[in-house]
């Protein structure tokens, strides 16, 4: 028996996820592919998404033409909380043998291993299947292998990697999709066409089941919102917060709001305390949230309002004002002042 394990959000699955997964079943000939969806990433911030049993229906009818070969597995959803990969495989050992499990992850999430938890015992326990993704490559050679994995590596040949642990590391090309998640729930947000994007079952499961619409029961008035926003960036000392109204405009969103931070880990510090914020005031992550990790320009995505925190020389290069000249400018003021 050969078992990929392949994890993640599935908010929701789409074509790159169908893509990647194929490919690899038929280039490593795996009996079988558990399909994990998580229950919380323990290494992003939480966004609004759908309900677990939502993401759980959404990637059975993704994988719903692909026969017995993948295994729609929601371990991750009943065991709740974060969703640690070592604890999942631990569970799948009890089942199998340690050869026969392979962690498939994508290039950026390589890069990145060293941060999950217990990834020396990972090594130790499943063999990794390390695949292309958008904006990322395969190493090439031992100068392009991540710093935490030099020292696991005991031989190395066409393309796997034999690790001291036992284990191997396989690198698979693809031909990949370039779909970002963020920017696909931000089309079904506002109605346009994602039938490229998506397998046919799953657009039918999100229409039938009426996900990813914006919900104005916990916001009803989205100025007051971005003027609480506002605040909650003038309380961690935002530099030049300014807010606008785009209702006139042809935008993607009603509102929007700028602020600077004097550093990149004061940027994405800012954007952190937010999403908390408006948890505990409004019950509400938001839609998605792109860039805290590098805090040059981090963008919250709340639906009619989008709030962007730049690192302050960042925004003078991007001069996103200038783009909303058409607008009306909110009269926002630090009130604690």
């Amino acid at each position: 028996m050969k078992i990929g394990i392949f994890g993640g959000s599935f908010n929701p699955p789409h074509n790159g996820h169908v893509n990647s997964l194929t490919t690899v079943q038929k280039k490593m000939g795996f009996d079988k592919i558990h399909i994990i969806p998580n229950s919380q990433n323990p290494l992003k911030i939480p966004t609004d998404a759908p309900a677990a049993e939502h993401r759980l229906g959404m990637a059975k009818a993704a994988f719903s033409s692909y026969g017995d070969a993948f295994f729609i597995d929601d371990t991750e959803l009943k065991r709740g909380g974060k969703s640690y990969t070592i604890d999942t495989v631990n569970e799948l050992l009890k089942k199998h043998k340690s050869s026969e499990l392979f962690l498939i992850i994508g290039a950026d999430n390589f890069e990145s291993f060293s941060e999950w938890k217990d990834y020396k015992k990972l090594l130790e326990l499943v063999n990794i299947v390390v695949t292309t993704r958008p904006g990322y490559q395969i190493p090439e050679n031992d100068k392009e292998w991540p710093d935490y994995l030099t020292s696991f590596v005991a031989d190395s040949d066409f393309g796997t990697l034999e690790l001291k642990t036992g284990r191997s590391v396989e690198f698979i090309t693809l031909n990949d999709l370039d779909i970002s998640s963020s920017e696909l729930r931000k089309k079904l947000r506002l109605g346009r066409p994602t039938e490229k994007f998506l397998p046919l079952a799953v657009e039918s499961y999100i229409k039938e089941n009426k996900l990813y619409r914006v919900s104005k029961e916990k916001v009803s008035d989205f100025k007051v919102f971005a003027e609480f926003c506002a605040q909650v960036l003038f309380d961690k000392k935002g530099i030049a917060v300014r807010g606008f109204d785009l209702k006139e405009m042809s935008s993607t969103t009603d509102y929007s709001i700028v602020a600077s931070g004097t550093s990149t880990r004061h940027t994405s510090s800012m954007a952190e305390n937010l999403v908390k914020a408006v948890k505990d005031e409004f019950n509400i992550y938001p839609l998605g949230i792109e860039g805290v990790d590098e805090g040059r320009w981090v963008v919250v995505d709340y639906g009619a309002l989008i709030v962007h925190v730049f690192y302050d020389f960042v925004r003078q290069e991007y001069r996103l004002e200038d783009l909303w000249k058409k607008g009306t400018e909110l009269t926002l003021t630090d009130k604690t002042k």
